[in-house]
């Protein structure tokens, strides 16, 4: 029998080894940007494995290839088209010799890789999508306009500027990397460069009051512009993954604003921005925070009814949320369990109606998200986080960077760097660098409960001791989508459809994940389609739906408004702020808090 003592070097051995494994794994997910090469490895080896035992695939690809090179000579030779589709390749200086060979060889290469990412028949449906998805980063980073010896625009500005726009490119190079260096997770918000445009100066300036704070929300409820408000408040749950002052932009832009100006009282939740000390906050937290924030508007607002609306994730946990209520409305004399009782607070107001915005509930087809999503990525990721207790805001954004990194990464570098344009300044893309973290456990529980699971969609997602089915949301639903969205693509969103058995009011606009949405009245080229699902109306498929549904020019926010308007009562005197809640003027504390990372 072995000796305990002998047992004890062999759990250390174990130990050390472990911790070795993880130490290699974290350094080569660091080298590859956060992700895992395994699974980039294991997504490219079946693709190739697969392509070697294709002969006929072979052939056509070098058929291709032929084609694609007398193409190319065709196109160098030939006189220019107007209009070039690709947006890198606009300028005039491209079609003049050498740069046109330059451009229709790439344009060339970057149709046959394209195509030849395209396996057939074998290849798992993940590594397909990892395998398109990084096809097109590696194309995208070799364009030949991303280079200065390359791109004749740069060459140009460079020679008009007498050098200066190079000059001030490289200024700007070597600022960013000093911030890149120098930042640090300790960095106090005060000692962080300040935001182009400032929270509750510039931007989050609709008057209005904190009117509840626990550890995880704070309540912001504005006050009244019209004389007579509509007496069913409107509750705004945005995404903890971005500030909720998305919503509460410039005042010619702020949906908030927009929807007090017409007569709503509105509420929003503001989350904490969290830190280590929030590393064990659960799916379960966040879900109750959402409860806390209904039955804080009702208290503060007296409202026996109530608007909800939520935005991306935050439209995801309003969805569990108004199923786990719809689910107890429909048994009214059932005594409520243990987890129901310390979960969900007593004397809720009426739900009168559930707005998702970009959110999805079923998360079979996320996108382009998906290829960050499988066993091995989730388990570096789990070790990235579990060493710093969360998910850090940078490292969200740099994966939003890679679903649009031609114009976020290689067209801005091209702009900043090489023709030393200074980045586009307005109220978007300061709150964009406005970053917020997410705690390590409840990051975990949503990609593997949601993402990797489906749990909500297949009805096995549990919340307060029971399953939750969407089915059982008994409110009058609107369900808004974008046309451009890498987040929540609109055909994801649509399969609410499926899920649900209520009235779905649901509508498509132009745009992307928050362009779409941040749509005031006023801004050109916008339009939108809406469409109701009735009682026994039965499924229609997406795209029949978008070839039928009338499109709209304008802004969706007005058809919102009206939506409303009709679930509402009658207009009366808007609800007076309670000296004894009151806790601070908006934009209140917690959207206040920044990080480095």
């Amino acid at each position: 029998m072995e000796s305990p003592a002998g047992f004890d070097l062999s759990k250390q051995q174990h130990n050390a080894a472990k911790a070795l494994d993880e130490t290699l794994r974290a350094q080569m997910a660091q080298a590859c940007s956060g992700l895992s090469p395994i699974a980039l490895a294991m997504a490219h080896a079946d693709w190739a494995m697969h392509l070697m035992a294709s002969p006929g695939r072979q052939s056509l690809l070098a058929q291709r290839a032929l084609e694609l090179s007398l193409q190319t000579w065709r196109n160098v030779l030939a006189q220019p088209e107007q209009g070039e589709k690709d947006s890198r390749f606009a300028d005039e200086d491209w079609n003049a010799w050498p740069y046109v060979a330059l451009k229709e060889g790439f344009k060339a290469c970057d149709a046959w890789w394209r195509d030849a990412a395209q396996q057939g028949g074998g290849v798992s449906r993940h590594h397909q999508h990892m395998v398109n998805f990084f096809t097109g980063q590696a194309l995208d980073a070799m364009s030949p306009s991303n280079w200065p010896w390359t791109n004749p625009e740069v060459q140009r500005t460079a020679q008009e500027t007498q050098g200066r726009s190079l000059q001030e490119g490289m200024r700007f190079f070597m600022k960013d990397l000093q911030e890149t260096l120098s930042a640090h997770p300790d960095t106090p918000s005060e000692a962080l460069p300040p935001l182009d445009y400032a929270v509750g100066k510039d931007v989050a300036v609709t008057p209005g009051k904190v009117v509840f704070r626990n550890h995880l929300i704070e309540l912001i409820q504005y006050t009244p512009t019209t004389r007579e408000v509509l007496p069913e408040p409107v509750l705004i749950v945005p995404s903890c993954i971005m500030k909720y002052y998305i919503l509460d932009l410039s005042p010619h832009n702020s949906m908030v604003k927009y929807l007090v100006d017409q007569g709503h009282t509105v509420l929003i939740v503001s989350w904490r921005n969290p830190d280590a000390s929030d590393r064990d906050l659960k799916m379960q937290d966040y879900l109750c925070g959402v409860l806390a924030a209904i039955a804080a508007a009702k208290a503060s607002t007296g409202a026996p009814r109530l608007h909800t609306m939520g935005y991306c994730l935050g439209g995801t946990f309003l969805a569990i949320v108004a199923a786990a209520l719809g689910r107890l409305s429909r048994k009214p004399g059932r005594a409520r369990t243990a987890k129901e009782k310390a979960l969900i607070p007593d004397d809720l107001p009426e739900l009168a109606s559930v707005i998702l915005l970009a959110a999805q509930t079923d998360f079979t087809e996320p996108g382009e998200l998906g290829v960050f999503i499988d066993e091995e990525q989730l388990a570096t990721l789990r070790q990235t986080m579990g060493e710093r207790g969360y998910l850090s805001g940078k490292q969200m954004g740099g994966s939003f960077v890679y679903l649009a990194s031609r114009g976020l990464l290689w067209g801005r570098n091209t702009r900043r760097y090489l023709m030393g344009e200074e980045d586009a300044n307005f109220d978007l893309m300061s709150w964009n660098a406005d970053t917020t973290r997410l705690p390590a456990r409840m990051h975990s529980e949503y990609l593997t409960a949601l993402f990797l699971n489906n749990a909500l969609a297949a009805g096995q997602y549990r919340f307060a001791g029971a399953t939750v089915a969407l089915m059982d949301i008994r409110a009058p639903m609107m369900v808004v989508a974008t046309t451009r969205d890498h987040v929540s693509p609109w055909k994801s969103v649509y399969k609410i459809h499926l899920q649900t058995d209520t009235h779905v009011t649901f509508v498509l606009a132009e745009g992307g994940h928050n362009a779409g949405i941040v749509s005031e009245p006023g801004r050109p080229r916008r339009s939108y389609q809406m469409g109701s699902v009735e009682d026994n109306m039965g499924w229609i498929d997406p795209d029949d739906w978008k070839a039928e549904a009338p499109v709209t020019q304008g802004s969706w926010w007005e058809a919102m408004h009206a939506w409303l308007a009709e679930r509402s009562g009658r207009p009366g005197k808007p609800p007076a702020f309670k000296r004894e809640q009151v806790l601070c003027d908006a934009p209140g504390e917690y959207v206040m808090v920044r990080y480095a990372d």
